[in-house]
């Protein structure tokens, strides 16, 4: 759980600005994101793979430009 006190002399809007750097940082959409449907281990793999596949692709592209 995410915590953020807010001080005596601190804006509304810094306090939710520094909410929001923690929750970015802490991963806690990206995790919700992932766990909303169930992905088999055989296509996650498949999917990593591919993602590494077009990465490397990207690297070479840029790399002969």
């Amino acid at each position: 759980m995410i915590k953020v006190i807010v001080q005596d002399n601190e804006s509304l809007d810094k306090a939710l600005k520094r909410f929001k750097k923690k929750y970015e940082k802490a991963g806690i959409l990206k995790e919700f994101r992932r766990r909303q449907f169930y992905v088999k281990p055989s296509v996650e793999k498949k999917m990593l793979k591919e993602r590494a596949i077009r990465k490397t692709q990207r690297l070479i592209d840029e790399e002969n430009v």
